[in-house]
């Protein structure tokens, strides 16, 4: 069979008998995807399996699944690495960029409205109310997603103390998360060779029979695809690497070394490759960050920023672009504060995803050329697990810091606890924290509606104590 650039035929050919969606087509379903993108990592994964699966059908469900398993152990938003794989499926690089950017863009859109919001007015009760709502039921949803995540991977008792270990290296001892991703990947692999039906747990399912009418754009038996070669990896590294990096360059050239930007453009870009599993498994390391090292924002803020984050679409690892603003907004240096916050977001933004980009398009033919190996979908099923354990871990530093106003650590044997002093423990954010518990766990509300009640009541509870 002879090949074009290394892209083999059948992939895109209109004559063959799959129903292949032309650019414009997939342009607007993009569209369309990222103005759905709410309810974070798991709203949005099921949003597109709905759309591109179900109504679409333009990729089938194990194509879907395997993407997303290896969307899953990249560092990064799982969400907008799947939409950005599932674009180059179907239009190669051109497909994967329109369909990554726009999944980012009402995002970025919408946080830096609420960024210029916040550091504009943030002294008025009102605006002050209604993310003093917010903290503590993002705190429901952070749990939310806990059980969300654990359901779907916590399939036997191995899985449950592999999640078990993580959450006490990582609360306790403080390992960082890096080395735990590793760890689980190798006892993932290892685990998938020797005992397959313990370790493998996150399967695809066969697609139902695609009778007549049933036409799939890329199918389980697919065989279009790009050939990974050493070539075309050292062109997509290289590329990639420059975009990524050259920006920063001209940052530091421009302002310096100790310039905000070039702190954030940095730390940004170091948390853009430690980003596994998601938002919720790095926030508590930047916020640290932010907060302590850099001081950037204001203790409590940083819940702030995830209430943003999570009631504007598109993922949540978009809070960071609300943080580089604070940052950048509180020293401008010789710009003006909000325009000065406005090009930390443009900055932080930038490498945030960039390295999105360069995954996929460096990884995604290599891991079509993998598909249906058992040991990597081992290693991702054992990643997942870990991450449970991390989440948990996040889920209890949130709660900890929103209800009560003084958090201690203290170390013993090695081991890091944190004590809460009970006496300023907030009763108002415990008993919108436990409404927001109650809404969405017992009556099954949305993620969005919750969120807003929960503003809402913490607006006129704030401009009550305060009058």
């Amino acid at each position: 069979m002879t090949t074009t650039n290394g892209i083999i035929p059948n992939a895109t050919d209109p004559s063959s008998n799959h129903a292949h969606p032309t650019f414009g087509d997939a342009f607007w379903v993009w569209c369309r995807v990222a103005m759905l993108s709410f309810g974070g990592p798991a709203g949005q994964i099921a949003v597109m399996h709905r759309i591109l699966v179900e109504e679409k059908r333009w990729v089938s469900e194990n194509r879907f699944l395997h993407a997303l398993n290896y969307c899953m152990l990249l560092p990064g938003p799982e969400a907008q690495q799947l939409a950005t794989y599932i674009g180059w499926l179907l239009h190669r690089t051109v497909g994967g960029l329109v369909a990554g950017i726009l999944f980012v863009l009402p995002g970025f859109v919408s946080i830096l409205a609420l960024s210029i919001l916040y550091a504009g007015y943030h002294d008025l009760s009102l605006v002050q109310g209604i993310f003093y709502g917010l903290k503590p039921a993002v705190v429901a949803v952070v749990v939310e997603a806990v059980i969300r995540i654990g359901k779907r991977s916590l399939k036997n008792r191995v899985m449950v103390l592999i999640a078990a270990l993580a959450f006490v290296a990582i609360f306790l001892f403080q390992v960082p998360f890096p080395l735990i991703v590793l760890a689980a990947a190798v006892l993932g692999y290892a685990g998938g060779r020797l005992w397959p039906d313990t370790f493998v747990v996150i399967k695809g399912h066969a697609t139902k029979d695609n009778s007549a009418g049933e036409l799939l754009a890329i199918s389980d038996d697919e065989t279009g695809t790009v050939r990974p070669s050493l070539q075309r990896t050292a062109i997509v590294l290289t590329i990639w690497l420059l975009i990524w990096f050259l920006p920063i360059a001209g940052i530091i050239a421009v302002t310096g070394p100790e310039s905000v930007y070039t702190q954030e453009s940095l730390f940004f870009s170091k948390a853009a490759v430690v980003t596994f599993g998601g938002a919720y498994s790095v926030l508590a390391y930047i916020a640290q960050e932010a907060v302590s090292t850099h001081h950037w924002l204001e203790p409590g803020e940083m819940l702030d920023g995830l209430g943003m984050a999570e009631t504007t679409p598109g993922p949540l690892i978009q809070v960071v672009q609300f943080v580089s603003f604070m940052g950048a907004y509180r020293n401008p240096g010789s710009l003006d504060p909000m325009i000065a916050g406005i090009v930390g977001s443009v900055v932080t933004t930038w490498v945030t995803f960039t390295p999105c980009f360069l995954w996929i398009f460096l990884g995604a033919p290599y891991i079509e050329y993998l598909r249906g190996r058992q040991t990597l979908n081992a290693a991702l099923s054992t990643i997942t697990a870990a991450v449970v354990g991390v989440v948990l871990n996040l889920s209890i530093w949130f709660s900890l810091h929103t209800v009560f106003a003084t958090v201690t650590e203290t170390h013993v044997f090695g081991a890091r606890l944190l004590i809460p002093d009970w006496a300023t423990a907030d009763i108002a954010a415990i008993v919108i924290a436990s409404g927001a518990f109650l809404a969405m766990f017992r009556f099954k509300a949305g993620m969005i509606s919750t969120l807003g009640v929960s503003a809402v009541a913490g607006m006129i509870w704030f401009i009550v104590a305060w009058n």
